[in-house]
């Protein structure tokens, strides 16, 4: 497949979405502070870390292409949860996520010479995960690298009770948004649909 945009990251997940639309891609992972600014929402976080991401991705590229950035938050009562640092602190959030409803927000950029951004919100309510079943689930090495974690398209997903919003989304790359900002940036994508 030629190439149409740079993805700006490692994440298998958004490789694998990109797959399934039929856009080329070359990736091209980035390094960003993924910190929160004191007083950041959720929203403007994953919006400015996506966009941070696609800028790098573009300015790093040996071949001039757009870039596509992507970053997700699991939040639960205002508090952003990231990736695990730690086992503790994998089951500190499945324990806190445990029988809850929770947000989970994406933010999707695009960048070339314009700057295009889209945010997707859903919310997911987890049923009760016993001391056991996250062992278990943190032994499975799952949760290591997903924002509060849990995968939905893994073995997390039997922790779903209940989604409403955008399952890729909630995978790490919304589609529909996605589309939305390679058409408005002119990127043929439908041709290999």
């Amino acid at each position: 497949m030629e190439p149409y945009i740079i993805l700006a990251s490692g994440s298998p997940r958004r490789r694998e979405l990109l797959e399934r639309i039929g856009i080329g891609y070359h990736t091209l992972p980035v390094a960003v502070d993924e910190t929160p600014e004191p007083g950041e929402g959720a929203e403007m976080f994953v919006l400015r870390m996506a966009l941070e991401k696609a800028r790098r991705g573009y300015a790093a590229a040996e071949q001039q292409a757009p870039a596509l950035g992507a970053d997700t938050a699991v939040v639960l009562d205002g508090e952003i949860f990231g990736k695990p640092g730690s086992e503790a602190e994998a089951h500190g959030m499945l324990e806190r996520l445990s029988a809850q409803t929770h947000r989970v927000v994406t933010g999707v950029a695009l960048v070339d010479d314009r700057e295009a951004t889209r945010l997707s919100v859903s919310e997911v309510t987890l049923r009760e995960i016993t001391a056991e079943e996250r062992a278990r689930y943190w032994a499975s090495g799952e949760p290591v690298d997903k924002a509060g974690a849990y995968a939905i398209q893994g073995r997390g997903g039997v922790f779903v009770e209940h989604l409403e919003g955008s399952y890729t989304g909630v995978m790490g790359l919304p589609l529909y948004e996605t589309t939305l900002l390679l058409d408005k940036l002119e990127i043929p994508w439908r041709e290999r649909w």
